[in-house]
C-alpha cells in the first residue's frame, strides 16, 4: 500500500497500461494461442496506435516475458503459502493441479510448447526453482530408504534446476520424478489429449500421486 501511494500519477498510470495490455494478451493466448500474441491487436483492441503500445512494451518477447514470470510468481506464491499452511506432498500436488486447471492458459505458457523464436531472459530460471523448492522441502522432511542410482549422482552434478538445493541426491530424484509425472499428467489433460477416452483425469492424477508417495 504504502509502496503504490509512494507512486506518481504517471507512474500509476503506466502501471495500469501495463496491467490493462497483459489482460488483453492473456484473452488473445486464449484464443489464438501464445505464439500469435499480437501487439498491433493488443493496440487496436484498447484504441491505442501501434508505436503507442510500443512505450508500455517494447515487443512481443518482453510483454511474454513479464506473462511468464506473472505466470511462475502465481505458482511459487501458491504453492509457498500452501506449505505455510501445513500442507504435505498430496495437498501441494493436488494445489499445483487446482492452479493448472484455474487458468489452463496460463500454465500451457510455462509448461506447453515453447512460443516460436522466443528465448526467456536467464532470472526466468531463478523464478521457476521458486516453485520447485517448495516441493524439494517437503521431499527432504520424508525419509527414504531408496538405493541410489547413477543418476543421483548425475543431479548432484547438476544443480541449476533445483535452485541449489541442499537435498540429497536420492531426494532430488525423487523430487524431480514427482514434478515430472504430475506435469505430464496435467500436459496432457489441459492440451484435451484425455478427452473421449472415457475415464476420470482427476483420478488418474491421484493414482499416479499415490504411486509416487509410496515408493
Amino acid at each position: 500500500m504504502a509502496e503504490t501511494a509512494a507512486k506518481t500519477p504517471r507512474e500509476r498510470y503506466r502501471a495500469q497500461v501495463r496491467a490493462e495490455i497483459k489482460e488483453h494478451a492473456w484473452e488473445q493466448i486464449a484464443t489464438t494461442g501464445a505464439s500469435a500474441l499480437s501487439l498491433n491487436a493488443i493496440a487496436k483492441q484498447m484504441g491505442m496506435s501501434g508505436p503507442a503500445l510500443y512505450r508500455y512494451y517494447a515487443g512481443r518477447d518482453e510483454l511474454i516475458t513479464e506473462l511468464i514470470r506473472d505466470a511462475y510468481r502465481s505458482l511459487a506464491d501458491t504453492l509457498r503459502s500452501a506449505a505455510a499452511a501445513g500442507a504435505d506432498l498430496a495437498t501441494l500436488a493436488h494445489t499445483l493441479r487446482a492452479w493448472a486447471l484455474e487458468d489452463p492458459q496460463r500454465y500451457l505458457l510455462i509448461y506447453g510448447t515453447p512460443v516460436p523464436g522466443y528465448h526467456a531472459p536467464a532470472d526466468i530460471t531463478l523464478i521457476s526453482s521458486e516453485a520447485m523448492a517448495v516441493l524439494l522441502d517437503a521431499w527432504a522432511a520424508r525419509p527414504s530408504n531408496r538405493p541410489a542410482t547413477p543418476f543421483d549422482a548425475h543431479l548432484a552434478d547438476h544443480l541449476d534446476w533445483a535452485g541449489g538445493h541442499p537435498a540429497p541426491p536420492a531426494t532430488l530424484h525423487r523430487a524431480l520424478s514427482f514434478w515430472t509425472r504430475l506435469h505430464g499428467v496435467l500436459s496432457l489433460e489441459l492440451a484435451g489429449h484425455f478427452t473421449g477416452m472415457g475415464f476420470d483425469p482427476a483420478l488418474l492424477f491421484a493414482a499416479e500421486l499415490d504411486d509416487l508417495l509410496t515408493r
